[in-house]
């Protein structure tokens, strides 16, 4: 590592301003940037000293999503396996051919032929989203000659992480390619967008494909499967025809459902909250407040009732496990860019959020899962929220001035 780095000094003049290839110093600054820290510091005030840059923020949200990612991979394999066994179907393609020499099989029973084949359904979509998005970031920095910034690591793995493990890959390709160019670059890039580029991306193929993206289908990654997923039974005749379903809270708690690989586990989204909470990268307001509006919004159309709308019995305990409610409010909601800045802000922002998702799943048939809508839309209102909090503070000092 030391001659590696050593090699790299080396090279730096050539790419530095004036050098032979300075154009291309967004691309060798990603390089270095990636393996060591930047030798770039301030020369002038004011001088901020702290433990923690891009970086290591960015790696913080990664390991907080290495539960939701593992996960992702055994829970994938899982349901493939459960649904070969159902159907007895010839197991053809590259994945059943790669497992098949490996001998690892096919057995639902197997951790590891869980884990396995899961994860030859995560990897091609995480590579797809990885190098088509990490060109349009290359291009743009290199156009501006901005630094390549590594936020783009953590959307590529949350992007991945709300896909249905058999998405075409072009349309993984379309669909990183709109978040990234038009949710996030064409604002300025890192710390410029106003909304998630993740969601955006998703955003863009849920309303383009929609057959692909729908939630009346179970993705369990096998062709010639299909059925309704527990949000949609939920519209049909609630909890009990869920239960009935053969899913119980428990088994949607841990995450042993169909779903987008890594929002089933509510248990593995908590744990990453833990994290992110206990390192200070994600705001522990928003998450309270998605849940407090959540409860509330539950809570409050339990006591209305309805006779032809049974997902208004819902308990509020069933929203928390089901779709991607636990997943948006941990680690898409919490975005720093995209979401209220102010303490009080972000209050409102997570209540918002948690509301507006329960209605969603509740008054509009269109649509089982609002998570992604809600957020999108909190987004867009983050600004004024904070503008809002601002003013009333401005206005509570000059009272409490006036009196004095």
């Amino acid at each position: 590592m030391a001659d590696m780095k050593r090699y790299l000094d080396h090279l730096r003049p050539l790419f530095a301003k004036g050098g032979k290839y300075e154009k291309y110093y967004p691309v060798f600054e990603m390089v270095d940037g990636f393996f060591y820290s930047s030798p770039e510091t301030t020369h002038h005030a004011p001088h901020v000293r702290d433990g923690i840059d891009l970086k290591r923020l960015m790696v913080y949200v990664v390991v907080a999503l290495i539960p939701c990612i593992l996960w992702s991979w055994f829970n994938t394999g899982y349901q493939a396996n459960l649904a070969l066994a159902k159907m007895g179907v010839a197991k053809t393609g590259w994945r059943y051919d790669l497992l098949a020499a490996l001998h690892i099989g096919f057995d639902a029973g197997s951790i590891l032929a869980n884990m396995v084949h899961g994860f030859l359904y995560f990897l091609p979509i995480y590579l797809v989203t990885l190098i088509v998005g990490g060109v349009w970031e290359t291009v743009f920095s290199t156009v501006r000659q901005k630094e390549i910034n590594e936020g783009f690591l953590v959307t590529s793995m949350l992007f991945t992480l709300t896909l249905p493990p058999d998405m075409p890959l072009w349309m993984v390709a379309i669909g990183i390619t709109f978040g990234v160019v038009l949710g996030k670059e064409i604002f300025g890039g890192t710390g410029k967008n106003f909304l998630n580029p993740a969601l955006t991306a998703r955003a863009c193929l849920f309303f383009s494909y929609p057959a692909e993206m729908s939630g009346d289908r179970v993705w369990v990654a096998v062709d010639g499967y299909s059925g309704a997923t527990a949000l949609s039974l939920g519209k049909v005749g609630g909890v009990d025809e869920i239960i009935k379903g053969g899913l119980t809270w428990w088994d949607a708690f841990i995450g042993l459902m169909p779903g987008s690989m890594g929002e089933t586990s509510t248990l593995a989204c908590l744990l990453g909250a833990a994290f992110l909470i206990y390192t200070g990268v994600g705001s522990w307001r928003i998450i309270v407040g998605c849940f407090v509006g959540m409860v509330g919004a539950s809570l409050l159309f339990n006591m209305i009732g309805s006779e032809t709308n049974p997902m208004v019995a819902m308990p509020w305990y069933w929203h928390l496990v089901l779709g991607g409610f636990a997943f948006g409010a941990v680690f898409m909601a919490t975005d720093p860019v995209s979401a209220a800045m102010t303490s009080a802000g972000r209050w409102v922002f997570g209540i918002l959020i948690g509301a507006m998702s329960v209605l969603i799943r509740v008054a509009n048939p269109a649509f089982p899962e609002g998570v992604m809508l809600t957020i999108l839309f909190a987004n867009v209102f983050a600004p004024l929220i904070d503008y809002a909090v601002v003013q009333l503070n401005i206005r509570r000092r000059l009272r409490r001035h006036v009196r004095a």
